[in-house]
This record gives structure tokens, sequence and C-alpha cells, in this order.
């Protein structure tokens, strides 16, 4: 007998993907919207555009810009005058500067419960909670989508998070996605979905849930996923959007992977400690620990009912004098409900610094905390020098947790402040929507403007016979797309530049790596398990395969940075086990004879060590016959080329 659908299955089946194949064999998404944000939208349009394509196939495409709003130079403003034109052009809808966070406006606006999103962004997995298959993904794969490409990823196996009881006062969504990452890891969800059921769910609201699938992305999932309920219905209605509304959760008599079971009125304050989001404690245990700067918002925390309870928190208090409270409101419709209100004033007297809707200090735009700092954050990841300080200690906490370290100028358990505030949030929110625009009809006159930073695409070259070259770095386990290329605004600017970007690649913990990979001329990359984790930005990959990166040996890959090498056409290689991996050194001559034709058709082979003459290295190919193809063709663009012909 047949047994019932997860969530994420029936989703797909009313896709016309039934059955689900088995775990780990390639499933084809169709794509019903897409988005995009500035730090990664500029590459995906060019490679739209580069696709030969009058328009847009998808029901919805959005462009927003939200990550480096401060045009420091005329780059920065170079790229957002090149969004705006080229959306208009292809028949996409563009969020300007200042509108908001691509997740939090998109909760409000665009999200729809049983639509499939993919967006160019980790976080796009945010749409879960409002009941949505919501992934992120490289920019390529972005710009297929765009095209009316299904997106093909490994079959996930589905994991049930069944929620009991609730939350206790000053324990938050925050503190119950810390938990599962302190229970899971930054590994644990890697070719996982999470989906959330039982009881308790029904006591989380939608941007409660929208928190929680936020940090999936942290775990390393494909995606996460609640049910759309009654208070899905409540949020669409009071965003004016209640057509829109489907009602949708798994089968009872489905069957899971595997089952966490955890009780919300066990849940504590917590905190994730530097350097990684699973790396947490409780809030007690850091008490007394002086804060130098306290940041509020992100897409992870900055919704009205997350800003409106720090007001409150703050109402007739200031911020301690040693520190600085920054507040980035997720879009400005929560800008002008927290006007509206009283509480922004609120926020204001308390001494606390308003940002515009950005994302901002969350990739290091702005707001760095001081040398050796200690800097406690909303946000989604702490990973070492994403701040902007090199030296920094970043703290992830609930925007409760955050406040109250605000006010004490340390760490601080929110529980000793007594009774929490008292929020009621509104029925109804005003459609704030003056700064988004939609594209014309008719966009074939439309001129795309491109200033002197937008940079043609580069070319990939196919797979030769054989490849050849040096270890141009050896690298440990969880190595992050921070770690392969930084954050910040310096850098950010060059995101349509990938000769400029290139040059700060692993620039944080190699300031030689380019000089080195342009000398070589080609060359390899050896690191540890769960390479890539972190950001969707590809650029992690179009930089090295422009310096020459031909292959990557690793004892595991992130599943959307392993798509993005596979998109560019280096070839991601797993090494058989550590003993492998410690044999190997920086400038080592490794040599893959017949690269092409192993690459096409075979699952392990062997890697010559040049260097040392009785070594070999052991490796295999996890690859279907698509992604050979594409490898082997120098990448997606290549190879979707070939094909069209």
């Amino acid at each position: 007998m047949p047994r019932g659908k997860t969530l994420f299955e029936k989703i797909l089946a009313d896709h016309g993907v039934d059955p689900c194949p088995e775990p780990g064999k390639p499933v084809s998404i169709p794509i019903d919207q897409t988005l995009t944000q500035d730090a990664t939208g500029t590459m995906a349009y060019l490679e739209f555009e580069a696709l030969g394509l009058n328009r847009v196939r998808t029901g919805l495409s959005v462009s927003y810009v939200d990550h480096n709003t401060l045009q420091a130079g005329f780059a920065n403003f170079d790229d957002h005058i090149f969004l705006r034109t080229i959306a208009a052009r292809y028949g996409v809808v563009f969020s300007a500067p200042g509108n908001g966070i691509a997740h939090q406006v998109h909760l409000e606006r665009f999200g729809a419960p049983g639509l499939t999103l993919l967006g160019s962004d980790s976080h796009t997995c945010t749409g879960g909670g409002l009941g949505m298959v919501a992934i992120g993904a490289g920019g390529l794969d972005v710009a297929m989508a765009m095209a009316g490409e299904s997106f093909v990823v490994p079959m996930p196996d589905i994991v049930q998070v069944r929620l009991t009881g609730k939350l206790p006062p000053w324990s938050t969504a925050k503190d119950v996605i810390l938990e599962l990452l302190r229970r899971e890891t930054v590994k644990g969800g890697v070719g996982r979905v999470f989906e959330y059921a039982g009881p308790g769910v029904k006591t989380l609201s939608v941007p409660q849930r929208a928190t929680i699938t936020n940090m999936g992305a942290e775990l390393g999932a494909t995606t996460s996923l609640f049910p759309s309920d009654e208070n899905t219905f409540a949020f669409l209605k009071a965003q004016g959007r209640e057509a829109v509304y489907k009602p949708l959760c798994a089968d009872p008599d489905t069957t899971y992977a595997k089952t966490v079971e955890m009780d919300l009125s066990t849940i504590e304050p917590l905190a994730a400690c530097p350097h990684m989001p699973d790396e947490v404690k409780p809030v007690r245990e850091l008490e007394g620990l002086k804060v130098n700067q306290v940041i509020i918002g992100s897409c992870t925390n900055s919704s009205f009912a997350d800003l409106a309870t720090v007001a409150s928190m703050l109402d007739g208090r200031t911020v301690h004098p040693e520190t600085s409270l920054v507040i980035a409101p997720g879009s400005r419709q929560v800008l002008a409900m927290l006007a509206r209100l009283g509480y922004l004033e609120k926020l204001i007297r308390s001494g606390a610094r308003i940002l515009e809707c950005v994302c901002g200090p969350c990739i290091g735009a702005g707001q760095a905390p001081p040398s050796a700092g200690i800097t406690v954050r909303t946000f989604n990841r702490n990973f070492k020098g994403r701040s902007g300080t090199a030296d920094a200690g970043i703290y992830l906490a609930s925007p409760e947790t955050a406040a109250a370290c605000a006010i004490s100028g340390a760490f601080a358990d929110p529980r000793q402040l007594g009774e929490p505030p008292a929020i009621s949030v509104p029925e109804t929110f005003p459609a704030v929507d003056e700064a988004i625009a939609y594209p014309p009809a008719d966009s074939s006159s439309v001129e795309i403007l491109r200033g002197p930073n937008i940079k043609p695409l580069p070319k990939a070259n196919p797979v030769e016979d054989g490849i050849s070259g040096p270890v141009l770095i050896t690298l440990h386990d969880n190595i992050t797309t921070d770690d392969i290329l930084p954050a910040g605004t310096h850098i950010l600017q060059y995101r349509s530049n990938i000769p400029a970007i290139a040059q700060y690649l692993f620039f944080q913990m190699d300031p030689e790596f380019a000089k080195r990979a342009q000398e070589a001329g080609q060359g390899f990359i050896v690191a540890g398990e769960n390479y890539g984790q972190g950001s969707s930005r590809e650029h992690a990959a179009i930089a090295p395969s422009h310096l020459g990166v031909r292959a990557v040996l690793a004892l595991s890959f992130a599943r959307i940075h392993r798509a993005n090498l596979i998109n560019f056409g280096i070839v991601p290689l797993i090494l058989a086990d550590r003993q492998q991996l410690a044999a190997i050194s920086r400038g080592d001559m490794l040599a893959l004879e017949n690269a092409k034709e192993k690459i096409l058709n075979e699952d392990a082979f062997v890697i010559k060590n040049k260097s040392k003459g009785s070594i070999s290295v052991n490796v295999r190919l996890d690859l279907n016959s698509r992604e050979r193809q594409i490898v082997a063709a120098g990448g997606k663009l290549n190879w979707y080329r070939q094909n069209k012909a």
C-alpha cells in the first residue's frame, strides 16, 4: 500500500513531479517565481542575457537591491542602474535600493503557499515559512529558471521536525532554530529538507516560521517548510493578499527519513558563539561578557513584531553608553508601521541608530565592530571576518536577547527583565509599494544602461584531455564562501567585474593566492568536509574558474557551491578519506590524465601526484550524466548553447 506524501512531495506533485525519485537521484523542479539581489543579480542578469531570450518565462521574477546600497563610489550605483534597466528590458519586477530586504519583502508582497521559488541568495528558503518550496541557488541556475528551465537538484531526504508545546516568555523562534543547529550542526541538513509539523506549529506566526526556515540555510538544507494553515491565511489577509491562500500540509500517513522531536516549552534564550552558527550556548552562560555593538535586523529578524518588541523593551530606557545599537527594519512597510504606531520614536529616543531597510551589516557593508570587539547580531551567520572586522567576535541571538544586551552593555538574559512586553500585531498592513517598479508590457525598446564596472561574462573552456597543475591551496573543514571570496563593500562593488573580484580570492586566508594562481595558469584546490558552505555567491566558483582552477578535491561539498562549481566547469572531486587529504601539500603537482573521458564515464579514478612519485590520489566523481556533460563542456552556459544548437 503506497504511503502518503510529505509536504515537499505534495507541492512537487502539484507541479507534475509525481512520484518523486529516490533520495540522491536528480529531481527536476518547475519554477514559478525567482528572486535575485544586487550582490548576485548583476551576474545572474548578464547570464540570462547571454541565453538570447527576449523576456523571462516565469510567472514572476523580482530583482531586489538590498545588499550594498552605500554607493561608496560610482561602481555600486552603476550596478543599480544596470539592474533597474535590465529588469525593465526583460520583464522583471524591480525593488529599488532602500525598499527592503528581499526575503522580507517577498513574504509581504509576492510569496504564496504551494508555489516554487528559486533565488540567487541562500536565504531564499525563508519563503518556506509561507508553505513555499523556496530554494537558494547560484545566479546561473536562477538565470536558467528565468529562461523557463526546471531546477535540477539531488532529491533530498525529508526530515520531520515535530514541534510540541509552546514557547515560554522571552524564548523565540530564533532560539528554536539555534537549538536545531546545536543538535544537527552546519552539516546536518546537507541533502535534506526539514518539514515542521506537530501541535506546536499552530503557536507560531508566519514571521516566526520564516525566522526558522531562513536559518535552515545554516543547516545546509535544500529547503525548510511549514504547512499553510489559518496562521498563513491571517498573514496574507493582513497584506491584502488572502486570494493566494491555500491550505497545505503533509499527509498523516507519510513517513520520514528521520524525525526530530522538539518541545517548545523547554527552549531557553540561546546565542551562537564565534565563529559558526552551530556553536550554540545558553545566554545565561555568557552573562557579563562586555558587548560593544548590537545590530537588530537582517532577513532573519526584521519583521514588525520583532522590532516593535525591541522598541517596547527600550521604552523609557537608553542604550548603554559604551554600546552601539543599530536597527535595520526589513522593509519600508515595517518602517512605516513602526512610525505610524509610535515605535520608531521609542527606538530613536533610546539612542538607537536607524539604518535604511537593507541587509548591509550582515555582509560586512558598513557598521563594522571595533577591533577585537564583541558584536551581538540578530543575523544568520557569524563567520570570522564577515562583520568587516577580522578579529571581532560575532554572536547570533534573538531580538529580545540583543535588546537586553544593548540595555546592559553586556550579555544579559532577557528573562531578568520581568514580563515581556505585549505586542499587538495590526490586522492590516499598508501596501508600501512606491519603490517597486513593474516592467512595461512591451519592453523591446528599453535601453540597458551599463557603467564601466559592468564587464562581459568570462569565457569558459571545455575540459581538455589532461588536467595538470599545482595544488594552489590546502584547506580545513567547513570552508565558507566568505573564506573563498570575502564580503564587504570594497569587494561587493566588483560583483559584475570578474577579473577585478578574482584578485580577492582567499584574501583573508592567503593574500598571495590570486597571484600564485595566475602564475600557474592551471591548478587545484584541496579541502576537507563541507567545502563552500554559506552563501549562494557563484563568484566563489566563477572567479577560481577565471584564474584557472580546474578541480577541487574535497572530502565533501556544500550543496549550492557544488552546483556552482559544476555550472562553471570546475570538477568537484571527492577524496577517499582524510589520509588522502593529509598526503597532499600545497605546491604538489597533480595530473588527471584522460580527464574528459573519465569525467564523462567513470565514477572513481586516480590522480597522479608527480611531486610525490609513490603517491596517487584516489577520488570519486559523484555526478549524474547531465552534470558530467555540463562539466565537460566547460560549464552550464556552454552546455546550454550546445544543446540549443
